[in-house]
C-alpha cells in the first residue's frame, strides 16, 4: 500500500496539478489539507475517473481536509467529540478506514504568535486530538495519523532556528503536544529528504525560499507499531513543490509492506 499526505493550498487552485500527481504517483490512500473547498465543490468526479473514493470535511474557508482512498473507505468520520473550536469547530479533521488501515487527516491550527488566543486554540486542538485517539486505539490495527501539523518536532526541522526563536511552530509548548501525541505509541515515520540533509516538507513563496532549501518540516506522518513496522520507505517528493503554481508544501509518499 502507498499512503501519502499533501497540504495542497486550495484544491481548486491545485486541481490540475493534483490530478497529473495522483497519476504519476499512485498512491492508494492520500490525505489533503487545506483544501479551502465547501463540501458541494470538492472535485469527486475529477478523482473518481482515476480509480479514488472521497471522504472530505470543508467548509470552503481557509481550512478543509479530504482523504482519497482507491482501497476502500469505510467508518468515515469528520471531526472528533468535544473538538475544540474558535469559536466553532473547523473543518481540520476527517478519518476513515481505508483496506484495513485507520487513516487521520488533519490540518492543525496555525497559532499565529504565542500570546495570541490562536495558540491556546492551537493547544486544545491537539489536546483534543490526543483525547480522540486514545479513545479509538487499538494497537492491533495499523493507524497512521497523516498531516500538516504546524510543529517542526526538533531544531533540525527548521532551516535556522535561531530565526524562530519567538514564533510559533517550535516553541516548547508544541513540541510538548506532539510528545503527548507520540507517547499514545505513535512513531514518527521521517521521510527521505530529496535534496540536502533535511526532509523539509513546506517553504516560504517568499525570496526564494524552496531554491536555496529554507524550509521547516511541518507535515507529518505519525503511526502505531503496525503501521511503522510494515514502512519500507518514505521520501519527500519535493519534485511536486516545483513549477508554476506549487503549494507552498510538498507530498510525502509511504510505501507498506504488502499485506
Amino acid at each position: 500500500m502507498r499512503v501519502a499526505t499533501w497540504n495542497v493550498n486550495s484544491i481548486k487552485a491545485r486541481l490540475p496539478r493534483l490530478l497529473d500527481w495522483l497519476a504519476a504517483t499512485a498512491p492508494d490512500v492520500v490525505c489533503l489539507q487545506e483544501t479551502k473547498c465547501a463540501e458541494a465543490a470538492f472535485p469527486r468526479a475529477e478523482v473518481a475517473a482515476l480509480g479514488y473514493e472521497v471522504a472530505s470535511h470543508g467548509d470552503g474557508r481557509w481550512n478543509g481536509v479530504a482523504i482519497l482512498s482507491r482501497v476502500g473507505l469505510e467508518a468515515v468520520q469528520t471531526g472528533f467529540a468535544d473538538e475544540p473550536g474558535f469559536p466553532e469547530p473547523e473543518a481540520r479533521a476527517v478519518a476513515a478506514t481505508c483496506g484495513g488501515v485507520r487513516i487521520w487527516s488533519v490540518y492543525v491550527p496555525n497559532g499565529r504568535v504565542p500570546d495570541s488566543p490562536h495558540f491556546g486554540y492551537k493547544l486544545a486542538w491537539l489536546a483534543g486530538l490526543r483525547d480522540a485517539l486514545a479513545a479509538e486505539w487499538d494497537a492491533d490495527r495499523p493507524l497512521a495519523v497523516c498531516g500538516d501539523y504546524n510543529v517542526a518536532p526538533t531544531d533540525a526541522d527548521v532551516w535556522d532556528p535561531a530565526l524562530f526563536t519567538e514564533s510559533t511552530h517550535v516553541t516548547p509548548q508544541e513540541r510538548a503536544a506532539l510528545a503527548r501525541l507520540r507517547d499514545l505509541g505513535l512513531v514518527d515515520v521521517v521521510p527521505v529528504p530529496m535534496k540536502g540533509p533535511h526532509p523539509f516538507t513546506y517553504w516560504d513563496y517568499r525570496a526564494g525560499m524552496f531554491h536555496q532549501n529554507k524550509g521547516m518540516r511541518i507535515d507529518l506522518v505519525y503511526a502505531n507499531a503496525v503501521f511503522a513496522d510494515a514502512v519500507r520507505g518514505a521520501y519527500v517528493d519535493r519534485e511536486a513543490r516545483k513549477g508554476k503554481g506549487p503549494s507552498d508544501h510538498a507530498p510525502i509518499v509511504v510505501d507498506l509492506e504488502p499485506a
